[in-house]
C-alpha cells in the first residue's frame, strides 16, 4: 500500500509539472483542468514542489478585483544545464536554464596540435568561466553534456578520434562531471548538432534527418523517427571513414585555394576558379551524404559546420550532384545554428538527463 501510494505520488508530481511547464503560468484550476487532478491533491503537489524550490506562487496583478486567483510558475532558474563543444581549434560553453534558454555563452581558442591535458584544462576553465561570469552558483548546474570529434561510446568515452592529438581513450563525460560536481555526459559533434537541429533548428519538424558537418573536416550524424541513432558503438554516420567517400580530402580543394570563407565569397561573385574549388568540395561533400541518403531515405539533409555560412553557394552545386547520385533527393538546408549547433546540442542532452532523472519527467 506504501508502494502504491508513493506511485501515485509521484505519477501526480509529473502531470502537475508537466502542465505547468507547458503553460509557464497557470492557475489553480487550469492545471487541476488539465490534470484531471483535485484541486486539493494539485495544491498539495505545488507545495511540495515549492519546497524544493522548483515552483513558485505568482503575485496576482494590481488592480484585480476581489479575492484573485493563485498563480504558480515553474522555475526554470533552480537549476541549469551546459552544453560543451570541444572541438579542434575552440571550445564552445552554453549555459541554459531548465527550460534550454541559453543565458550565457563562453568561447575560447585552442590549437588544433594541443595535447589532450591541455585541451581538457582549455574546456574546463571555459565552462566554469562560463558558470562564473552569469553569476550563478557553481553547484546550480545540474548535468554537463560535451561533444567532441570522434567516436564516443555509451558511457562518454572517446574510443577513436583521429582528429586530435591524445584524445583517444580520453573519459569526456566523466571530465566533464568532475567540473561542477555534477553528472557529465559526452557524444560525437555531428550527433549533438543534429539533436539540436531536430530540437529547435531547421528540422525541428522532420522525424528522419541526416546533418552533415561540413567544416575543416566532414562528419555525420543521423537522426531516426525523431531520436539520434549512435549504432552498436557509437559510430553511426562516420561514413569518412570509408576513404573511397573521400572527405579526408574534402576541404584541400577550398584550401588551397586561399581562404574558405574567402573561396565561398568569390565564388559567389562568378569567379571562374572559386566556382570550380566549390563545385568539387560539393561532389566530395556529396558522395558521402548520398551514401547516407540511399541507406536511410530521411526527409532532411541539414548541412552545419563553418562552411555552412556560405549558404546556397555550397547548396546549390550540393543539390546538383545529390540529384546525380540519389533516387529521391529529400530536401536539403542549411543549419539554424552554425558553430553553436554542438554545444546547444549538448544543452539538450544534458536536460534530457534533468527532466528523466531529476525532475522526474
Amino acid at each position: 500500500m506504501l508502494g502504491d501510494a508513493s506511485l501515485v505520488r509521484k505519477v501526480n508530481t509529473q502531470a502537475t509539472l508537466r502542465a505547468l511547464r507547458s503553460e509557464g503560468v497557470a492557475t489553480l484550476t487550469k492545471l487541476g483542468r488539465i490534470t484531471g487532478l483535485s484541486r486539493q491533491t494539485v495544491e498539495a503537489v505545488l507545495d511540495e514542489l515549492g519546497e524544493r524550490g522548483w515552483v513558485r506562487e505568482i503575485p496576482p496583478d494590481g488592480g484585480v478585483m476581489g479575492r484573485p486567483a493563485r498563480r504558480f510558475g515553474f522555475r526554470a532558474d533552480a537549476g541549469y544545464v551546459m552544453g560543451v563543444d570541444v572541438g579542434a581549434n575552440k571550445i564552445l560553453a552554453s549555459l541554459a536554464d531548465l527550460n534550454g534558454r541559453v543565458v550565457a555563452s563562453e568561447r575560447t581558442v585552442v590549437e588544433d596540435a594541443a595535447g589532450a591535458p591541455e585541451r581538457l584544462a582549455a574546456a574546463e576553465r571555459t565552462a566554469l568561466a562560463c558558470a562564473d561570469g552569469y553569476g550563478i552558483a557553481r553547484s546550480r548546474v545540474w548535468a554537463v553534456a560535451a561533444g567532441t570529434v570522434g567516436i564516443v561510446d555509451r558511457t562518454g568515452r572517446v574510443t577513436l578520434s583521429l582528429v586530435l592529438p591524445g584524445w583517444t581513450g580520453v573519459d569526456l563525460a566523466a571530465h566533464a562531471g568532475r567540473w561542477f560536481g555534477c553528472k557529465g555526459l559526452a557524444d560525437n559533434d555531428a550527433n549533438l548538432a543534429a539533436l539540436a537541429e531536430h530540437w529547435c533548428g531547421s528540422a525541428q519538424h522532420a522525424q528522419d534527418i541526416v546533418y552533415v558537418l561540413a567544416g575543416r573536416r566532414a562528419g555525420a550524424g543521423i537522426v531516426i523517427g525523431g531520436r539520434v541513432h549512435r549504432g552498436r558503438g557509437g559510430g553511426a554516420g562516420e561514413i569518412g571513414a570509408l576513404r573511397q567517400v573521400g572527405w579526408e580530402d574534402a576541404g584541400r580543394a577550398l584550401t588551397e585555394k586561399g581562404r574558405p570563407d574567402e573561396v565561398f565569397a568569390a565564388a559567389g561573385a562568378g569567379e571562374e576558379s572559386a566556382v570550380d574549388a566549390v563545385d568539387g568540395f560539393a561532389w566530395n561533400l556529396a558522395v558521402g551524404t548520398s551514401a547516407l541518403v540511399l541507406a536511410i531515405d530521411p526527409d532532411m539533409v541539414v548541412i552545419g559546420g563553418g562552411y555552412a555560412r556560405a549558404g546556397e553557394v555550397l547548396l546549390a552545386p550540393l543539390r546538383r550532384h545529390l540529384d546525380d547520385l540519389c533516387l529521391s533527393v529529400p530536401e536539403v538546408v542549411t543549419s539554424t545554428f552554425g558553430d553553436e549547433s554542438v554545444a546547444l546540442g549538448g544543452v539538450r542532452l544534458a536536460l534530457d538527463h534533468v527532466e528523466r532523472e531529476v525532475l522526474g519527467l
